[in-house]
């Protein structure tokens, strides 16, 4: 039983806190440069910096004429603009930023944004299928590959990487974060920080400054419904939602986007608590905040704000220093100032946590520092690009199920039947969030698997997935009809000695806007594959998706899944190498499989409750009378073409003292007869405390690659910031008592051992 006294907890929670506090050190000669510029201008032109417009004409071609285009124009000629996002390329850039620089009054050069994702022109897989991949120095290298492109392509900022955790696979915009784990992301948000910033100082034309997005709880929103309401508990807040983003303030990111939804009836972009208090105050984050699109305007249909000054008021002084595409800051800030109902401080902190961001990329020493077309056009889709992400798809691959070791299939010999039309599609295997990349760019499945010339490879497509290809701005249509493919599909099956199916989701149905209901296969693809299995039971489904699925027949049925999401440029080359046996996959979920949509939100590190267990064999304790309470696949599952063992786990002392570092060794073997690669994780449970903790966290993973019958001893750090967690006061805090340490392939099949703090 844990023992403590409130003094002994307050003492260790200053003691911790001050391990892991940060602050963002400024350079003096760029605050002084800053000082100088800002005594020089106006407040129009302070106002002027924190505004962003889109691309709204043809930057290279004449200018608008009437109407809101001509304003947007006309003011960043009078110095009314300080960012604008989706201009890319060389031209463009060059021509709005000259702009900027050779016709305001003051040169300020502006800073170019774009939702580099996953990829510029050569796309990596979704971030959900990196995350899957547990290997930081691949998910850093893609975010570097991304950040060349983009800079190349005269882009200095990202609006990446989105860190929302989120336990809902409704939500469609689970494609774009690192999955339900605080630990998890926050190592791949400051991987992807290092990857797009570099080391911080922008010496590189190659590097970008990044974005923390969604500050905060988007990842919560109700139902997985997209731009709803989130209500969150300071527990959930402080344990599970913020932690990533406090790792990539840790590690120097430069700007934070707010987000669309309220959290407990604030919009967050008007949450001074959060911006102020937290991102600002507490953690003392120096970069700029910027609002999510038009997000300040949306306070009025909210219910928030009465109107655009009452909106803009809210969001600046809560600490949102910059418009979105709002219109909303220019308008209704320099009047508000000179009215006296807004603090000028105000503006001139915003103006200078922008100007602060543009001096560290050294746009004010040149500001055509990223406008070089010769290093555009060998930067952009080069071949060290497509082979970083072809490393780095197949990496993101996850082995679900191999019954009778049905995979690796047969490079000879074997008679191969391809179907569906996923298989030859170059479009959808992009994945969403792919705004620069060229349409139909990917290798396509079937393009992947024609390269190996030694099999009899044939490809029928059986099914059109959807009524028409989709789009970027409209709902994925899957109400098809046509099932005139289906008995082609079955002759061949019945020739076929392994059938290949590659089914899931169109890379629009995951993504901003795309939230659903249901989570199975969508259209006719369940029907389709149940009758292919009717004439041929050895199948080898190929899931293309952007989130978790319920797939419970196919888990029943289909004797090898594999998990190959949506993995970019290169998607059909890694998926082939994969099926042949050319990579062992290695992946693991970074998100719960659930068995059906009612779970939802389903999540490996759940409290316990008072009644977890049917001790008392009647149905008064924690279950659903219609479905096990289990995943389908767990956190943190995956399997490979050889099997691992885990033995011997090691505790190198039962007590310690506070503050005392545990020691953790577990010995891994590779037990069978091809070499791969094994994430080992640990979790731990604290048994009992002041706030009830989860079953059980994770607190550490290694990526060990080994050769058959070859073993290694893991060796495990435990530090007082993987023992302790935030109160519901907000303050980290490291109790004493007992704990469990877990140890495992995944998150269910674990050893464990116990240890106490003292």
């Amino acid at each position: 039983m844990k023992k403590f006294t409130k003094s002994a907890i307050f003492t260790m929670s200053v003691l911790t806190a001050s391990l892991f506090s940060s602050q963002q050190k400024l350079n003096p000669q760029i605050e002084k440069k800053i000082d100088v510029l800002m005594s020089k201008m106006t407040l129009e032109e302070k106002v002027g910096q924190m505004n962003q417009y889109n691309g709204f004409w043809d930057v290279t071609g004449p200018a608008p004429v009437g109407g809101t285009a001509e304003q947007k124009y006309e003011n960043i000629q009078k110095g009314l603009v300080g960012s604008m996002l989706t201009v890319r390329g060389v031209k463009e850039v060059l021509a709005v930023q000259k702009m900027a620089v050779e016709q305001t009054r003051l040169g300020i050069p502006l800073i170019i944004g774009f939702d580099v994702i996953h990829g510029y022109k050569t796309i990596s897989p979704i971030p959900l299928a990196e995350a899957a991949s547990w290997d930081l120095q691949a998910i850093e290298k893609s975010a570097e590959v991304a950040a060349s492109e983009a800079a190349a392509s005269g882009i200095n900022w990202t609006f990446g990487p989105m860190m929302d955790i989120s336990r809902d696979a409704r939500w469609g915009r689970v494609m774009e974060g690192a999955g339900e784990d605080p630990f998890l992301g926050s190592k791949v948000a400051v991987a992807r920080v290092k990857g797009f910033q570099g080391d911080n100082t922008f010496k590189s034309p190659l590097k970008i400054a990044a974005t923390a997005k969604h500050f905060t709880g988007y990842g919560f929103v109700e139902a997985g419904l997209e731009y709803h309401s989130a209500e969150i508990g300071k527990n959930t807040l402080h344990n599970q939602v913020l932690p990533p983003f406090k790792a990539a303030v840790d590690a120097g990111i430069r700007s934070v986007m707010t987000s669309f939804n309220t959290v407990n009836g604030i919009p967050v972009t008007a949450d001074k608590e959060l911006l102020r208090g937290v991102l600002k105050d507490q953690w003392k984050f120096s970069g700029f905040v910027i609002s999510d699109w038009a997000s300040i305007r949306e306070m009025i249909p909210w219910g928030f704000s009465e109107n655009e000054a009452a909106a803009a008021k809210s969001a600046v002084e809560a600490g949102t220093d910059m418009d979105m595409e709002s219109g909303i800051y220019v308008p209704q800030l320099i009047s508000l100032v000179k009215e006296g109902k807004v603090k000028e401080s105000f503006i001139d902190d915003a103006c200078r946590r922008i100007l602060r961001v543009k001096y560290e990329l050294g746009l004010f020493d040149n500001p055509y520092k990223f406008l070089d077309e010769k290093r555009e056009k060998e930067t952009v889709g080069s071949k060290a690009n497509n082979d970083a992400v072809l490393d780095m798809a197949k990496k993101s691959i996850v082995l679900l199920k191999n019954d009778k070791h049905i995979l690796p299939l047969k490079k000879s010999g074997q008679k191969i039947l391809l179907l569906g039309s996923l298989a030859e599609s170059k479009n959808s295997p992009l994945g969403s969030w792919r705004i620069a990349a060229e349409d139909n760019s990917a290798v396509s499945v079937l393009e992947g698997m024609n390269a190996y010339k030694g099999n009899h490879l044939k490809y029928v497509k059986g099914l059109h997935l959807t009524t028409k290809e989709p789009d970027f701005l409209t709902d994925v249509d899957y109400n098809m009809t046509d099932r005139s493919g289906f008995e082609e599909a079955k002759r061949a099956a019945k020739e076929a000695d392994v059938v290949v199916m590659v089914l899931g989701e169109h890379a629009f149905s995951s993504g901003e806007a795309r939230s659903r209901t249901e989570l199975n296969l969508p259209g006719l693809q369940q029907e389709f594959l149940e009758e292919i299995y009717k004439v041929n039971t050895n199948i080898v489904l190929v899931l293309n998706n952007g989130r978790p699925l319920t797939i419970n027949w196919a888990d029943k049925n289909i004797p090898a899944i594999v998990e190959a999401w949506h993995l970019g440029t290169q998607a059909g080359n890694a998926v082939a190498q994969v099926l042949y046996g050319d990579y062992n996959p290695s992946g693991k979920l970074p998100m719960t499989f659930p068995r059906n949509v009612g779970q939802v939100p389903i999540y490996y590190n759940h409290y316990n409750t008072g009644r977890p267990l049917d001790k008392d064999k009647n149905v008064f304790w924690t279950h659903y009378s219609d479905s096990e309470k289990t995943p389908l696949y767990p956190f943190g599952y995956g399997l490979s073409y050889t099997t691992f063992e885990y033995s011997d786990l090691k505790i190198n002392k039962s007590e310690f003292k506070n503050g005392e570092n545990v020691e953790v060794s577990v010995t891994l073997k590779n037990t069978g007869k091809h070499e791969g690669k094994e994430v080992a994780q640990l979790y731990i449970h604290d048994e009992f405390a002041s706030v009830a903790r989860p079953v059980k966290e994770l607190k550490g993973f290694q990526l060990v690659n080994l050769k058959p019958g070859e073993s290694k001893v893991l060796k495990f750090i435990l530090t007082d910031k993987e023992l302790g967690f935030y109160n519901n006061n907000g303050v980290f805090v490291v109790e004493p008592g007992s704990f469990k340490v877990l140890v495992g392939g995944n998150s269910q099949e674990v050893m464990e051992l116990k240890f106490e703090v003292n």
